[in-house]
């Protein structure tokens, strides 16, 4: 039986990534929503009725377990998909406790980057006033990101004219803690490290999704039964060729590199 993961395009990957390093045994469907990507900028019905389709599909392959490798969908769908389905299913959610903890340490704020759905939904909000005590939560919303990634466009200069504008408005020095609220963001990383000072740490909430999921599948006793074989799926269908496999793979392997991110 293979484990689901589930997001709007490639940001799942960035998951998929920590879950390969903490569980290798293991068989893997990831499924890419790319016909309807981005999520994180369309009404919430239309996301759900998205969301729902995809978990179908993979609810048909008999998965064990579903990562949903995308906050925004977590956000909207991760308690309504727990009814409906058997299986274990675990969300993901941006890393505010431990950036609280982090910032206050260093009496500094909290700067979450995330899609604007995920920002806007009562999930995250209710996160951040529970945790949020000091008030030095700050968010910003960042779908270019997004769009960058899913046409693969890294190189530095295109990240960076993008970056430039967008965090214009900020005063680098005033954070202790970044955090990376959208499973897109973990790619662009080295290109954030510019904008902020070097003491600045820039977390994410992959590797907790990850050790996370060894804990669920322990306790059902189901670790290690495959060989870690990936099935790619893009909207209900199966990848096959050659190029598109490859171009996977090297998804994955930018994400293993040391500076993954200075070219193109």
């Amino acid at each position: 039986m293979k484990i689901g993961v589930l997001d709007s395009g490639i940001g799942g990957l960035t998951v998929l990534h920590e879950m390969l390093k903490v569980l290798p045994q293991e068989d893997y469907i990831f499924y890419a929503d790319t016909q309807h990507v981005p999520y994180g900028e369309k009404p919430k019905d239309e996301v759900r009725q998205y969301i729902f389709e995809a978990v179908d599909y993979l609810a048909a392959q008999d998965i064990k377990a579903l990562v949903i490798a995308c906050n925004t969908a977590t956000s909207i769908a991760v308690n309504d998909l727990r009814q409906a389905y058997d299986f274990p299913i675990l969300g993901i959610e941006p890393a505010v406790k431990p950036a609280v903890q982090n910032s206050m340490i260093k009496r500094k704020k909290v700067l979450v980057f995330a899609t604007t759905l995920t920002l806007q939904e009562e999930k995250f909000q209710n996160l951040v006033r529970s945790i949020d005590t000091a008030d030095i939560v700050e968010s910003l919303a960042l779908p270019g990101l997004v769009q960058l990634a899913e046409k693969r466009q890294f190189a530095e200069e295109e990240v960076q004219s993008y970056l430039e504008q967008a965090l214009s408005g900020l005063d680098p020095n005033q954070y202790g803690t970044i955090v990376l609220g959208c499973t897109h963001f973990p790619y662009f990383r080295e290109h954030l490290h510019h904008f902020f000072p070097e003491e600045v740490d820039i977390i994410d909430g992959g590797e907790g999704t990850a050790r996370n999921l060894y804990r669920i599948l322990q306790e059902h006793s189901s670790i290690g039964e495959g060989t870690g074989k990936i099935m790619y799926v893009e909207s209900g269908k199966v990848i096959h060729e050659a190029e598109q496999l490859e171009a996977y793979h090297q998804l994955l392997v930018r994400l293993s590199s040391p500076s993954p991110f200075r070219s193109s």
